[in-house]
């Protein structure tokens, strides 16, 4: 039998789609998963008469394939992805590709770059995105690591890729971890525009009034317009599916809890390390924690007061100011994810290219969207951009929104309705766009209690006060 073109080891959906989006394109696969039980039931029921050959075991399974032998890894983030590489490095050898294709940290990314090196093998960190739907019929696709890894791979890659606007969703993003750093920030901006979403369905419910029927026209307006989105569009589907049994929209009876994987806390984290500002990925990551308190909030509710929810304004002018709020925050996620890419680009030497993840961004994934089109464009024509709201149209976005976003936010406050996302977006803005901040007040307290020293707006130089005696008139400010 002729060895496979590539193999596949993890069966589980995101896998399985995979192996058939692989084998469409012309690519013959071998197979392999730990538990045989799975193997032969996907070859049985999905994979009759295509060119997919099963392993059960890593032996068989690597040698089943063709040299460079090229393998990707669907499996579980963390341990389960070690164990699988401990199985297979000792297979593999100098000038064989390993791609991890599930969503690792990027620095256990960065811990396998070094592990596979020793074997000689090449390695790619690989963010995908798209969910089940997106494996089988095309994902976007984010490979980082070893240049020549990709050189061999990366055909593959693109085949199988979603096609956007721009071209295929697949490009190299950089070297070392840069390509699951990307689907990380990637899902950090996903865990953000779903909270305005659920925030802008809350304002919706339970501030105006409206049925679950209505809400759904209202976002479906909004995805044939500035905000078409995959996220939208799933919004409006959510609002419209009816649970048989009881006749109620299925969304009123699932439990208001989110869970998590951990990528949007891990993007929040980096940000802080990074210090790149992203407060809207790190409020809808809290959000979900508050979630997941349903106990204690339903007591609480008893017993800490609040104002009415019902939002007493025309309902026509809330929704125009509603659709400005969601808009604005949607650049605004885009813009702090942007930021982050920059920022963590220069510290750990990706040499990211902003358009290029744009591009890739723009079919396939959770966050592709309409909006992808014109970042691309502001990237394109200025890589060193540090904001995406001082370039157009983001500008001018801003200008004819805000004020839209500014009386959402209120009205919200007023009835006691929490908006985090919608709020740390507007707070995050005009922070930015404010040339003095209070942050001099900060530092004077730093130097107070903890002689951290101080810079002074009229001189050179780093500066120390002996406040306590200052404040009496006695102290003088010494240069440190």
């Amino acid at each position: 039998m002729s060895r496979r073109d590539v193999g596949v080891a993890g069966l589980a959906v995101m896998g399985q789609n995979l192996v058939l989006n692989i084998e469409r394109h012309g690519y013959s696969v071998a197979v392999y998963n730990r538990t045989r039980e799975r193997t032969d039931a996907f070859i049985a029921e999905r994979a009759q008469g295509k060119a997919i050959e099963a392993a059960h075991d890593p032996e068989s399974f690597v040698s089943a394939l063709a040299s460079p032998r090229v393998v990707l890894m669907m499996v579980k983030a963390g341990q389960p992805t070690d164990a699988l590489i401990d199985g297979l490095l000792p297979l593999l050898g100098p000038g064989d590709v390993l791609i991890d294709g599930g969503n690792a940290h990027y620095a256990d990314t960065e811990r396998r770059i070094g592990r596979a090196a020793e074997h000689g093998v090449l390695y790619l960190g690989t963010g995908v995105s798209g969910g089940e739907s997106g494996a089988l019929n095309g994902p976007s696709i984010m490979p980082g690591g070893s240049r020549e890894a990709y050189a061999i791979a990366g055909p593959l890659l693109e085949a199988i890729a979603a096609d956007g606007p721009r071209g295929t969703c697949c490009a190299f993003m950089g070297p070392g971890s840069a390509g699951h750093y990307v689907k990380m920030v990637h899902n950090g901006i996903e865990y953000a525009i779903m909270q305005a979403l659920a925030e802008a369905y809350d304002l919706m419910k339970r501030g105006l009034g409206m049925s679950a029927g209505e809400m759904a026209e209202v976002f479906g307006a909004w995805n044939r317009g500035e905000l078409e989105s995959y996220l939208v569009e799933i919004t409006e589907a959510i609002l419209r599916c009816v649970e048989p049994e009881s006749g109620q929209p299925l969304v009123e009876v699932i439990l208001d809890t989110a869970a998590q994987k951990g990528t949007g806390k891990w993007s929040s984290q980096s940000a802080l390390d990074v210090g790149a500002p992203s407060p809207s990925i790190a409020a809808a990551v809290f959000a979900r924690i508050v979630s997941s308190l349903q106990p204690e909030r339903v007591a609480a509710e008893g017993i800490l007061p609040g104002p009415s929810a019902s939002l007493d304004v025309d309902r026509v002018e809330a929704l125009a100011d509603l659709f400005s709020a969601t808009y604005v925050m949607m650049v605004g996620a885009y813009a702090q994810g942007m930021r982050q890419l920059r920022d963590a680009s220069e510290e750990r030497g990706y040499g990211l290219d902003l358009a290029e993840v744009a591009r890739v961004w723009m079919a396939g994934c959770i966050v592709r969207a309409k909006l992808l089109v014109p970042i691309g464009d502001a990237f394109k024509d200025r890589h060193d951009l540090p904001y995406l709201l001082l370039a157009e149209p983001f500008r001018t976005i801003w200008t004819e929104h805000q004020g839209g976003l500014r009386r959402t936010v209120a009205r919200a406050h007023r009835a006691g309705i929490p908006v985090p996302a919608l709020s740390s977006t507007l707070d995050a803005i005009d922070a930015y766009r404010t040339a003095r901040l209070p942050a001099n007040l900060l530092q004077a307290q730093r130097d107070y209690f903890g002689a951290h020293t101080y810079r002074r707006t009229d001189r050179d130089g780093t500066f120390h006060t002996e406040w306590e005696t200052s404040s009496t008139g006695d102290g003088e400010a010494k240069g440190a």
